[in-house]
C-alpha cells in the first residue's frame, strides 16, 4: 500500500482523500495553502460576453458573488468548470495560453475572475476586465510526514511544498502545476491528463507504476 500526501487547503481535500483511499492508498492530508476570499460584495456580470475563471475556488467564489445574467463561461480545466456549475468552453490544454487558444476571436467584453495573484495572460491578450476573488497564502510545515508521493493541485501547493522541504515525487493537476514545480525542484513524476480529481487519481497510478 503506497502511502500519498494531499496537500489541498483545509476543507476541500475531502473528495480526493475518498477516491484516493477506495483505490487502497493510505492518505495523509497535510494542507500546504489556505485560500482567504476578498470580500462579499456582489459582481454585476451582466453585459460581459464572457467570463473566464482559471480555477475552482475563483469559480466558487463567482458564483457566490455574481449578480445578473451570467454570460457565456470559458474554464481552464472540468474542475473549474464543474465548480462554475457547467462552462462553454473548457480549455483543451489547462493553461492560460490553452484557453486562450481555444477562446473565439473577438470575444467581445471580457470578465476575468481569477486569484488575486494569477497570471494575466487571458486578461491582457482580451484586454479584459479583471476582478481579484481571493488570495492564496502558501504554508511552511516544519516536518512533513513520510510517504511514497505527493500529490499538487496548484502551483502556489507546489512552492509551499519545496520551500517545507519536501523531496517526494509528485502528481500534478496540469502543466502549470508541473512547472512550479520542476522550477521549486520537486520531481514530477505524472500529470494529470484532465484538470480533474479523475485526472488526478490517474495520474498517482501512473506514478507510482500501477495499473
Amino acid at each position: 500500500m503506497a502511502r500519498v500526501l494531499v496537500t489541498r487547503p483545509e476543507g476541500q481535500e475531502a473528495d480526493l482523500v475518498r477516491l484516493l483511499r477506495a483505490e487502497g492508498h493510505d492518505v495523509v492530508h497535510v494542507p500546504l495553502i489556505r485560500v482567504e476570499p476578498l470580500g462579499d460584495g456582489p459582481i454585476d456580470v451582466s453585459g460581459y460576453d464572457w467570463v473566464v475563471v482559471t480555477s475552482a475556488n475563483g469559480a466558487r467564489e463567482l458564483r457566490r458573488r455574481a449578480r445578473g445574467r451570467m454570460p457565456r463561461v470559458a474554464a481552464i480545466g472540468a474542475a473549474t468548470a464543474e465548480a462554475m456549475g457547467g462552462a462553454d468552453l473548457v480549455a483543451g490544454v489547462s493553461t492560460q495560453e490553452g484557453l486562450l487558444a481555444d477562446m473565439p476571436q473577438p470575444a467581445g467584453r471580457v470578465l476575468f475572475a481569477a486569484a488575486e495573484s494569477a497570471r494575466r495572460v487571458v486578461a491582457d491578450a482580451l484586454d479584459a476586465d479583471v476582478v481579484p476573488l481571493y488570495r492564496t497564502r502558501e504554508l511552511t510545515i516544519a516536518e512533513l510526514p513520510p510517504a511514497d508521493l505527493v500529490v499538487l493541485a496548484s502551483p502556489s501547493a507546489a512552492r509551499a511544498y519545496a520551500r517545507s522541504g519536501g523531496a517526494l515525487p509528485a502528481a500534478t493537476i496540469g502543466p502549470e502545476t508541473s512547472s512550479a514545480a520542476r522550477d521549486a525542484g520537486v520531481v514530477v513524476a505524472a500529470e494529470a491528463a484532465t484538470h480533474d480529481l479523475a485526472g488526478l487519481a490517474d495520474a498517482v497510478r501512473r506514478a507510482l507504476g500501477e495499473p
